[in-house]
């Protein structure tokens, strides 16, 4: 847990204000001064961080974020084990920028393989969409045969505003990294829309193929 007392954690809460309010080259001018004030590689850690959401250039942004990640290796405790996900998030986002889509992959999959270390809640939800869309963006292209009869279904739901039936769909899809688990939840929520009956005749089929399609995966 961060240390409020910290003056690194402090300028860097008032960096954040500054961004906030749109003030960006104050932002980045405490984030400066919280890179100098850094004491130990957690200080520099947190630092880093920051810094390198205000840089001029990919290949600055690029260097930031490694020197983040690079700092948070030194520490290696439990302080910095729930900052794995973002970095290696930022990290991907950062190579990806440049063009480098198999190191972004890479990232990206670690990344995904961090997320459970983040305390439950809002910005844990955020990032497993962030890092799913990343890995979705520098996935392999699909074959021209392959279907997301889900994803299909989802494009319907979105033109009629079907909110209460995205509702249950979106989340479990959006935030799917891959793992057996998370396709798991998709089928689940398939199934759970699907038991209610309640959508137009044609979507009630595609949603009955989407759950064919998946079971015979």
């Amino acid at each position: 847990m961060t240390d409020p007392e910290n003056v690194v954690v402090q300028l860097c809460a008032q960096g954040m204000q500054a961004e906030a309010e749109g003030r960006d080259v104050r932002a980045r001018d405490l984030f400066l001064q919280a890179w100098d004030a850094a004491e130990d590689d957690y200080d520099a850690c947190i630092a880093a961080h920051y810094l390198a959401r205000h840089q001029p250039t990919p290949q600055e942004t690029l260097r930031w974020n490694q020197e983040c990640l690079t700092r948070a290796d030194k520490v290696g405790d439990a302080r910095v084990r729930g900052f794995y996900a973002s970095l290696h998030g930022n990290m991907a986002r950062a190579h990806r920028d440049l063009g480098q889509t198999q190191q972004a992959r890479e990232h990206f999959e670690s990344a995904a393989r961090h997320i459970n270390d983040v305390p439950a809640g809002p910005h844990q939800q955020w990032l497993r969409y962030r890092i799913a869309a990343g890995l979705r963006a520098t996935a392999r292209p699909a074959p021209q045969h392959h279907e997301d009869p889900v994803g299909e279904l989802l494009t319907t739901l979105c033109a009629r505003t079907d909110l209460e039936a995205l509702s249950l769909l979106l989340p479990p899809y959006m935030g799917s990294l891959g793992t057996a688990e998370d396709e798991e939840r998709i089928t689940a929520a398939l199934r759970m829309l699907h038991a209610e009956s309640r959508l137009p005749d044609d979507e009630q089929a595609a949603l009955s193929h989407a759950i064919r399609v998946r079971s015979a995966a």
